[in-house]
């Protein structure tokens, strides 16, 4: 895939935080040098199309828990598309991101050893814990592959969540590593020397909840969101 190409870009979207999605989207083509086409992947829209059908899962924390794995349908299975959280700060140019595709990986991520301690996140969201943790926040889906192919409505909207979140639709070797840099946990990756990470996730909570202000990179984030909404008000 050549950089001019550009990129397909899905975030996950959710009607009690917008503008974390706002947020997302704005610091990640403000930094882009290629073209990118963003989206958000609106789960009332997949419902309403009749293309989501699964049960209310009530350990979901976010509208998006499952339908992230659309992401390659959306793209028409067609070259590369990037989905990720909305709970993201983009502090780099995602065109980074090309010189890691593999046409050999059904999806690049980052490859997280993550078993957080705490039992609640967000706004009182219950903590989970499983193997391959966050690897599926941030997917860099090689939509043409196979393995990839086979993440139909059919089967997302059958299968287990740990079929989908552990990335069992792929062989072992068919899932690639991105740097730690695209999917940087805030309050447990260590801050990298003499610099920033290239996005920063707030994955236990972010500075659009009251109770989360004073996370790393959250005065970064305040002030792309002042900038975008300059009504907003933690909630």
């Amino acid at each position: 895939m050549e950089a001019r190409q550009g990129l397909d870009v899905y975030i996950g979207w959710d009607s009690r935080e917008p503008i974390a999605y706002d947020v997302a989207e704005a610091t990640l083509r403000e930094r882009a040098s290629v073209p990118v086409s963003v989206s958000p992947i609106k789960l009332q829209e997949l419902v309403g199309e009749g293309a989501y059908t699964r049960e209310v899962d009530p350990l979901a924390s976010t509208e998006f828990t499952y339908s992230r794995f659309f992401t390659p349908w959306l793209a028409g299975y067609k070259g590369w598309a990037l989905f990720c959280d909305c709970d993201f700060l983009f502090l780099d140019d995602v065109a980074g991101l090309l010189q890691y595709l593999d046409p050999s990986k059904a999806v690049l991520c980052v490859q997280h050893d993550y078993t957080p301690s705490a039992t609640v996140k967000m706004d009182g969201k219950v903590q989970t814990s499983y193997p391959r943790k966050n690897w599926s926040s941030f997917m860099l889906f090689n939509c043409e592959h196979p393995s990839t192919r086979t993440l139909t409505p059919d089967v997302i909207n059958r299968e287990s969540g740990a079929y989908l979140h552990r990335m069992q639709w792929a062989k072992d070797d068919e899932i690639g590593a991105l740097p730690v840099d695209w999917n940087w946990l805030e309050g447990w990756n260590e801050k990298p020397a003499g610099g920033t990470p290239k996005a920063v996730h707030f994955t236990n909570g972010g500075p659009w909840f009251k109770d989360w202000q004073h996370v790393d990179y959250g005065d970064l984030w305040r002030a792309e969101a002042s900038r975008i909404d300059p009504d907003w008000k933690p909630i």
